[in-house]
């Protein structure tokens, strides 16, 4: 009987002991299974810890130290430089709300739109600028202002010459056709969603932040992709530069535009609310929107491919820039410019002409300044900066010095004969012959009609006097407005 005890609590004491290990098991199993599946995933993480805003910068710290900085794309619409004025819709909208606060307004130019939300939110900037549409997405990373501006996205596509290709017209047509915008854009999504709602494949080519709408734009222009996408007000703006494009098939509904904010600033958000409600209904702010929406065009130096602010320099070359300023005394952004004008920084052009080099040197001239066909570039900007200094010599008797520099530069492109024709002509026709706007450079244009250059005062003959002319013009155009964008 004893033993029956034994081997019934034997039993019953390993079933408790079997039952007891069973449950601790699945209990540990169950925990685990929890914590696997309700642990964030690694990029939802990732994800959040780089949007989540830092910094705790309000108003009360804009006041405090007297600057409001705003992050700014380069843009038709958002801020660009016309005759180094700064220029922009949204730009004039910012600069009349930190005249509210009685703070100076700083400019950072967006580099990379795809992270527009992540400089934002590093504390780059106070307020982002960049024709920003609200969404939903968009949202939940930071906040929106009430918005100051509608708009809809068009499909931007060019008008062929002969109706060689017929215009786009419905949004069924889009199916089988290639249309180049950012990934990380709005308009991405849109096309994403036209694909569903048309039961055709869109082939949505996907381009870097880096490359801007108004880039695209162009490119549809020139021929080098057939459609993109943009917000219609900036591509009516762009239609005033580009007369072969068509931008009047809608892709959506209109859209609010706003400034963006980081979520940890709340006051300064406020405060800029309720600036826009009291200012969009004054005759200040329908008269910044009829000028760069109704009005016929501002400049066309917006879209021009030196707008395009790149990487925070100008050029991979700049500290060969600097150390031809320090050798000549030329200021480093304007040698930077003429370069670009003559090369568009490519060390291994050769024009048509036999010209080589990034300054674009004559065979028999450049190894006057040490630089040959095989040069490196730094000694091609080296060069060409010698060659300026020794040109700027030879104009002593201008004693403006921004004058005498445009005389040098006129120089450099045509050479001294035809730009002493055009001083003739100016002191014949009652014109200062030393000063260059307005005077010398008017002359120069008309070498190339006949009247003029067959003058018994012009020595050298006809002239492409408007290449010269637009040359000066736009050199000097851009160094302004690298003045103003770079320290």
């Amino acid at each position: 009987m004893q033993k029956i005890k034994t081997i019934i609590n034997y039993l019953f004491f390993n079933n408790l002991l079997k039952t007891i290990l069973v449950t601790v098991f699945v209990s540990c199993v169950l925990v685990v299974l929890f914590l696997f599946y309700n642990q964030p995933k690694e990029t939802e993480i990732t994800k959040e810890t780089i949007l989540k805003p830092n910094i705790s910068r309000d108003l009360t710290e804009v006041l405090g130290d007297g600057t409001l900085t705003v992050l700014l794309e380069n843009s038709s619409v958002s801020f660009f430089v016309y005759k180094g004025r700064k220029m922009g819709f949204e730009y004039d909208l910012l600069k009349e709300f930190a005249n509210e606060l009685g703070v100076k307004i700083k400019i950072k130019i967006i580099n990379d739109l795809d992270n527009v939300t992540e400089l934002l939110n590093s504390g780059e900037g106070d307020i982002l600028a960049c024709n920003y549409t609200i969404t939903k997405e968009r949202s939940r990373l930071i906040d929106f202002s009430i918005p100051f501006h509608r708009t809809n996205q068009v499909l931007v596509q060019r008008i062929e010459k002969d109706n060689k290709r017929e215009v786009l017209k419905d949004i069924t047509n889009l199916g089988s056709k290639k249309i180049h915008v950012r990934k990380k854009s709005s308009f991405h999504q849109r096309l994403l969603h036209a694909q569903e709602e048309i039961g055709d494949t869109i082939f949505i080519i996907q381009e870097s932040g880096n490359v801007g709408v108004e880039e695209m734009i162009e490119m549809v222009s020139e021929g080098v992709i057939d459609f993109t996408v943009s917000d219609a007000n900036l591509a009516k703006i762009n239609t005033r530069f580009y007369k072969n494009i068509d931008v009047g098939l809608s892709l959506s509904i209109k859209q609010k535009i706003a400034f963006g904010l980081r979520k940890s600033s709340p006051a300064l958000k406020a405060r800029l609310d309720e600036w826009l409600e009291r200012y969009k209904h004054s005759a200040e702010f329908k008269y910044i929107k009829h000028k760069y929406y109704n009005l016929k065009p501002i400049s066309s130096g917006s879209n021009k491919e030196y707008s395009s602010l790149k990487g925070g320099k100008i050029s991979i070359y700049d500290d060969f820039f600097k150390e031809a300023s320090l050798e000549t005394g030329w200021e480093w952004k304007l040698l930077a410019s003429l370069c670009f004008q003559e090369s568009r920084f490519n060390p291994e052009v050769v024009s048509f002409g036999g010209a080589y080099s990034m300054m674009q040197f004559m065979p028999e001239i450049g190894p006057l300044y040490g630089v040959y066909i095989d040069s490196p570039p730094r000694e091609q900007i080296i060069g060409g900066a010698n060659k300026l200094a020794k040109d700027y010599q030879s104009w002593a008797e201008i004693l403006d010095e921004t004058q005498r520099k445009k005389f040098t530069i006129a120089t450099y492109n045509s050479g001294k004969s035809h730009i002493l024709d055009a001083q003739r002509l100016a002191i014949k026709y009652g014109l200062d012959p030393n000063v260059w706007d307005g005077n010398v450079e008017k002359m120069v244009l008309n070498l190339s009609k006949r009247k003029f250059y067959k003058d018994p005062v012009v020595k050298s003959g006809i002239a492409k006097g408007s290449v010269t002319y637009n040359y000066v013009k736009e050199i000097f155009q851009r160094y302004e407005m690298w003045c103003s964008i770079y320290d």
